[in-house]
């Protein structure tokens, strides 16, 4: 006989089994490699070899490191991006919004940078910023401008890498902002319309307040996604760009790891990274938590 105890146990190991999976993946592919990331950060490990403790030396290394304060400089100036990307996604979504003939076709052409590989936008743009024959230099030669070899040019290369990545990320973002401004209510507007409201006021006291919550989660994905960035130069500019000058803190971290075989060294910087990226997003959480706004 199936007493009501057994099928709870059975309803229960089930469970258990059906957990198990993401579980087991978040130790093998996650903890683990954190925890011996973390003691690979102070060894002197080459990746192939045996780890031999040597305390804070990478860390002290660390911090004397010309080329490791120049690829975090790179990587924050790339990250001029993210605003220039929110405003053009959302100056994009409002025109969207409109009843207006074609919305639909604008959506698909804008979204399918976000669905290409990487790789082959990467190859694409490193081809239309040839200094010779590049789609950009042609484009402004129509107007008498004589461009700049884009990604051999220190000053350019990395304003080139920002156009690129706005470029590519361009229609997620404004589908995002597209979804979060037709979940407004009509209402707002139409009686913001009865008290003579105009149409910066709507923008300024409705628009703007209802789409923070998808603004925060962009600017927080957007700011891990930015720390992170590596396959575009890794394609574009394989040497770290002129003077190193388009290297980001990822790619001197591979370069370091599997270029050098300095994996303890490496696993130093990436341990730094991690703590930058956490601090900068709590601090994203605790200024959304004072500015949050509830539109019930």
């Amino acid at each position: 006989m199936i007493t009501k105890s057994n099928l709870y146990r059975k309803e229960k190991i089930y469970g258990y089994l059906f957990i198990l999976p993401p579980i087991l993946g978040l130790l093998i592919f996650t903890l683990f490699p954190f925890v011996y990331s973390l003691y690979g950060s102070f060894t002197d490990w080459d990746g192939l070899g045996q780890m031999n403790f040597i305390g804070l030396d990478n860390f002290k290394d660390l911090f004397t490191d010309e080329l490791f304060y120049k690829s975090m400089y790179n990587t924050l100036f790339l990250m001029l991006g993210i605003p220039i990307g929110l405003l053009l996604a959302l100056l994009l979504a409002l025109g969207l919004n409109r009843k207006i003939p074609g919305t639909t076709t604008f959506r698909v052409i804008y979204y399918i940078p976000v669905i290409s590989s990487l790789a082959a936008v990467s190859i694409m743009w490193n081809w239309a910023y040839n200094g010779d024959y590049g789609l950009v230099n042609q484009f402004l030669e129509l107007f008498g401008i004589k461009g700049p070899n884009w990604l051999m040019d220190k000053d350019t290369v990395k304003p080139a890498l920002i156009l690129m990545t706005v470029w590519k990320g361009l229609g997620y973002t404004m589908l995002l902002y597209l979804a979060a401004l037709q979940s407004v209510s009509r209402s707002y507007y139409e009686a913001a319309e009865l008290d003579g409201a105009s149409g910066f006021q709507m923008f300024r006291n409705i628009t703007w307040p209802m789409v923070k919550p998808v603004t925060f989660f962009l600017v927080v994905t957007n700011i891990i996604g930015g720390s992170q960035i590596f396959t575009e130069m890794n394609i574009m500019t394989p040497t770290g760009g002129p003077e190193y000058s388009s290297a980001s803190i990822v790619f001197y971290i591979w370069d370091k790891a599997f270029k050098n075989l300095q994996m303890g060294y490496a696993s130093a910087m990436a341990m730094i990274l991690g703590i930058f990226i956490f601090i900068v997003t709590l601090i994203q959480f605790k200024m959304n938590e004072k500015s949050s706004f509830d539109g019930d």
